[in-house]
């Protein structure tokens, strides 16, 4: 079976995302880099998801790629609250509450095995 063209496609959107964002938050630019990373991570859970439904032999699984899509949308989003003004200690916990949750998660499926 061919493999499907991800990289390319996740280039794609990742020049949408950028292009909507700068339409978006032309005149304060502090905000679209921090926008910019929380909608690619959402985009790659997307991918996770069509990993997960049709896997290759050699590549990431879907649970790890969506652990990177969780992250970078956690990272982003914090970013992204501490720019408009809230509280760098709550941008800071949210962080560590995903990096929490994603370590239990990883060990809870490690044991299940």
């Amino acid at each position: 079976m061919p493999r499907k063209p991800l990289e390319l496609l996740s280039f794609g959107v990742l020049i949408v995302i950028v292009a909507v964002n700068l339409l978006a938050f032309f005149p304060r630019w502090e905000v679209i880099f921090p926008s910019v990373l929380t909608l690619f991570g959402v985009w790659v859970m997307v991918t996770a998801g069509i990993r997960a439904r049709s896997p290759e032999k050699y590549e990431r699984g879907a649970f790890s790629t969506f652990a990177w899509g969780i992250l970078l949308t956690a990272i982003g989003g914090a970013w992204f609250m501490s720019v408009q003004g809230v509280s760098v200690i709550f941008a800071f916990a949210l962080v560590l509450i995903v990096i929490g949750v994603l370590a239990v998660t990883a060990a809870l499926r490690a044991w299940r095995k």
